[in-house]
This record gives C-alpha cells, structure tokens and sequence, in this order.
C-alpha cells in the first residue's frame, strides 16, 4: 500500500423541497450508489426554484472527490 494517493472529481447536482443541506445529502447518498472511494465534497453553487414568492426547491451544484483505486 503506498503513502499517496490520487483522486479525481466530478460534478453533480442534488435537488430538495426541503433544504439546501438535503439537496448535498440525496446527491452524495445517490453518488455513493455507484461510485467508490467517495472522499470530500465541495459546494460550488447553490440556487433554488420560487413558487409565488416562496422556495421551491434547493439545487446545489457539488464537486465530489474521489480516490483512484492502485493496482497492487
């Protein structure tokens, strides 16, 4: 096993009626589904959709980072 490591990032995009914060959740929980190595998260913009005045929906845009399996 080495003593570094590589990883690479992607970007994604969770949505929620609820909150900002369960948008990050449900994008991650849905990326963890067929990713590996999931590492850290980086939020790079957050929106959201109003209906009369009021939200919606959060949208959060996310990096994700993940670590880049070595062959042995």
């Amino acid at each position: 096993m080495s003593d570094h490591h590589t990883y690479k990032k992607i970007e994604i995009v969770g949505s929620s009626k609820i909150s900002s914060d369960d948008a990050i959740r449900n994008a991650i929980a849905q990326c963890n589904k067929s990713m590996r190595n999931l590492d850290w998260y980086e939020v790079t913009e957050s929106r959201g959709h109003l209906v009369n005045g009021e939200i919606a929906h959060f949208q959060v845009t996310l990096k994700v980072g993940f670590r880049i399996e070595e062959d042995d």
